[in-house]
């Protein structure tokens, strides 16, 4: 092939490159079948099936609940407690192991008992902390949607690349098969010359070598089309079936307009910077909020037995195994770590550097979509210029293989000028087709760029329908 064929083969590579980057191999389901997809067909099959959109969901569902954990703050706490423990009466009457439950009441023990009760235990005022501990949950969600729509994205991308990517490498098998069949049928002509003397037995061999060159061209682009094939049911999630791909339009002339733009705001990689910067945001306000007094409400209810009634006189037996006297209190307490302020101030500065740093990074996101949709669209511009040309130089190049060929039979043109003759016209028959493809390649590119593949789909789909 001519160097321009060899570029759009390294293309085709490049291409099947990017879509074994996206992820691992995914275990198809089914086996031995065939699977005949269109373009939307396979986006939406690899968003269903593919591990990482999953992986995704999952994370956004966590973090989800970390929010519900984080409301769980506002809930009373209560916490119970049993004991049963034996002890010399060296000390002071009646051990108590260390715990959290029972409060330190002290004082003499009464000579009868007295049932009464209380009840739980609340934080009525904390000046907005445990609000800002939701709000962190909540940016962290957020965040978590956002990846998870980034990640969505990245798959029906490379999806639409490598189903692209098949059909570009099936019209290249096609252009080289006519290629091959062109030259078998002049290569008989030219050894029929040769052997009537009308042709020099150089030009037999030259017919030859230019036969098995295009042959070479064939398998190695077969041998493409079976790598792109085989990475399309890769990222489907059906690497035992064989897939097939519906041309459609795809193949026909270069649609007008192009889909319905998007704001860059909306790209899932602002939109996910843009979450880290909320995140950063909230922990900025947790530590704010942490240097506030905080009030509590506590109370406790508990029983105590003892083998020592009141006078300290040693009952023996089995007193003191369960409860005899049951006690309560509640209180109203208030702290504030004073001395905090100065970790406080360094903990601010730090996450406030942090804040800063994200805001930067979601200004260096938006200006780097930009760039990427202005290189977007220059590339879409290009590319229908070349499909505009493309035509003329198809018909251009099978007019002048006819004509050289005609020649050639007269003895007014050498094979050589018929070998560039059928080289021009394989180029031409893989530029056109290819051409077209790079358009919707294109406006594909510049839809991922806007950070949404789904009008692009649509816009097919529209002109799949005869729509304007």
């Amino acid at each position: 092939m001519l160097t321009k064929c060899r570029t759009y083969l390294r293309w085709i590579t490049g291409t099947l490159v990017l879509c074994a980057l996206v992820g691992p191999t995914i275990l198809a389901q089914s086996g031995g079948t065939i699977k005949v997809l269109t373009l939307e067909e396979a986006v939406d099959f690899s968003l269903k099936n593919y591990p990482a959109v999953r992986a995704s969901l999952e994370r956004v569902r966590a973090a989800q609940a970390g929010i519900g954990l984080a409301q769980t703050n506002y809930f009373p706490r209560a916490d119970v407690v049993w004991q049963t423990n034996r002890a010399t009466d060296n000390n002071i009457t009646g051990l108590l192991l260390p715990q959290s439950i029972i409060a330190p009441i002290s004082g003499p023990v009464p000579a009868s008992a007295s049932n009464r009760s209380a009840w739980g235990s609340a934080e009525p005022v904390d000046f907005g902390y445990r609000g800002a501990k939701v709000d962190a949950a909540r940016a962290t969600r957020n965040q978590a949607t956002a990846e998870a729509a980034l990640t969505h994205l990245d798959v029906a991308v490379a999806t639409v690349n490598a189903y692209l990517t098949v059909l570009a490498a099936q019209r290249t098998v096609r252009a080289a098969e006519a290629d091959v069949q062109r030259r078998e049928t002049f290569d008989k002509a030219v050894r029929v010359l040769v052997d009537n003397q009308l042709r020099a037995g150089a030009d037999a061999s030259r017919a030859d070598a230019e036969l098995a060159r295009a042959r070479v061209n064939l398998a190695r682009a077969r041998q493409q089309e079976k790598v792109s094939i085989a990475a399309l049911a890769d990222i489907l999630g059906l690497s035992d079936t064989s897939v097939e791909v519906r041309e459609s339009i795809l193949l026909g002339p270069p649609p007008e307009g192009s889909p319905q733009a998007m704001p860059l705001a909306k790209n899932p990689i602002a939109e996910a910077q843009h979450a880290r910067m909320e995140e950063a945001q909230a922990q900025v306000h947790i530590i704010d909020r942490s240097y506030y007094p905080k009030f509590y409400l506590q109370s406790s209810v508990y029983g105590r037995g003892s083998g020592w009634d009141p006078a300290g006189k040693f009952e023996g037996g089995s007193a003191g195994l369960g409860p005899d006297r049951s006690n309560w209190g509640v209180g109203l307490s208030v702290t504030f770590p004073v001395f905090d302020i100065f970790t406080v101030r360094s903990r601010k500065a730090i996450e406030s550097a942090n804040e800063r740093a994200e805001a930067a990074r979601y200004d260096q996101a938006l200006q780097d979509l930009t760039g990427q949709l202005r290189k977007a669209q220059a590339s879409l511009e290009g590319a229908r210029n070349v499909a505009e040309n493309t035509p003329q130089e198809l018909d251009a190049a099978r007019t002048t293989e006819t004509q050289v060929r005609a020649r050639y039979q007269t003895g007014l043109a050498t094979l050589v000028d018929v070998a560039d003759a059928q080289s021009l016209l394989v180029q031409a028959e893989t530029d056109d087709a290819l051409a077209r493809l790079a358009v919707w390649q294109n406006l594909a590119a510049v839809a991922a760029s806007q950070g949404d593949l789904q009008p692009f789909l649509q816009f097919l789909h529209d002109k799949t329908q005869g729509g304007p």
